[in-house]
């Protein structure tokens, strides 16, 4: 299976919800891959992997092979990124097929693994439309402020768009708040929301406000290694059982019609 996790707005979580997952799937038990496909690299900036070490975008050239470019870190694969990723979209905006290279580029080794994490650019680029393109499976990071309410929509009509033209096995598992302080009113009202004013699902899980989550990248080590035991490391432990019950509900069901107003059914 193979989740991306996607956001046009920055500043959402969406690289930590990534790596998180990536490592709290590994402590139960999953073989795990996880892709950095922001040319930022904030992926494998947060646990320390140069693009000497590892860069995807040598997959796309074709320079490496996934064997020499995959690194095994906390219990996870991982491949890595660069800048250079960038000058590759550019590439691909005059290629055939331009929004199927990482599909192809996956076909070969997702049956080496139980998931595959897809960390997406904060953008609607053709980075963003490659991964969603691959994925069976998305879900959006939020904060709950009310700009955040634009940028969701934005981001799951893409979801849809790409579902309907590229992918019609694309189901939208949800919203994912993150950085949650529900003693501020805004927080509840935006959660309310989403919850009850939006055709979306929003997982049952809140990603709480924790000053450790923004410590961490700077130790090169993810949530998990850095802080065990702050309520970080837990929140994503219990959103990686429900995201994992959610994928397989979905797998199990098979009630994907393309076209639906609800990119999940």
């Amino acid at each position: 299976m193979i989740l991306a996790v996607c956001s046009h707005k920055g500043g959402t979580g969406k690289t930590t919800t990534s790596l998180s997952l990536a490592v709290s799937f590994s402590k139960m038990g999953k073989r795990v891959l996880a892709v950095d496909l922001d040319p930022q690299a904030n992926l494998s900036y947060s646990i320390d992997l140069s693009p000497e070490e590892s860069d995807i975008s040598d997959l796309f050239t074709g320079d490496k092979s996934f064997e020499d470019s995959v690194k095994h870190l906390f219990g996870i694969d991982v491949l890595g990124s660069s800048e250079k990723l960038a000058d590759i979209e550019l590439s691909l905006q005059s290629a055939d097929q331009r929004t199927h290279y990482l599909r192809e580029i996956l076909s070969g080794v997702t049956v080496n693994y139980d998931i595959v994490i897809l960390d997406c650019p904060p953008s609607r680029s053709l980075l963003t439309v490659n991964a969603l393109v691959a994925a069976d499976f998305a879900l959006t990071p939020v904060l709950l402020d009310v700009l955040s309410i634009q940028g969701m929509l934005y981001m799951t009509r893409t979801i849809l768009d790409v579902r309907k033209t590229f992918n019609p096995g694309l189901t939208f598992l949800g919203l994912l708040p993150v950085n949650v302080d529900l003693r501020k009113n805004i927080a509840k009202e935006v959660l309310n929301v989403f919850r009850e004013e939006t055709n979306y699902p929003v997982f049952k899980t809140l990603i709480r406000t924790n000053t450790k989550i923004a410590e961490a990248p700077s130790h090169g080590l993810p949530i998990q290694y850095y802080q065990p035991r702050s309520t970080a490391s837990q929140d994503y432990s219990k959103l990686a059982d429900e995201v994992w019950d959610q994928m397989n509900k979905y797998g199990i069901r098979k009630k994907i019609k393309a076209g639906s107003a609800h990119p999940a059914y």
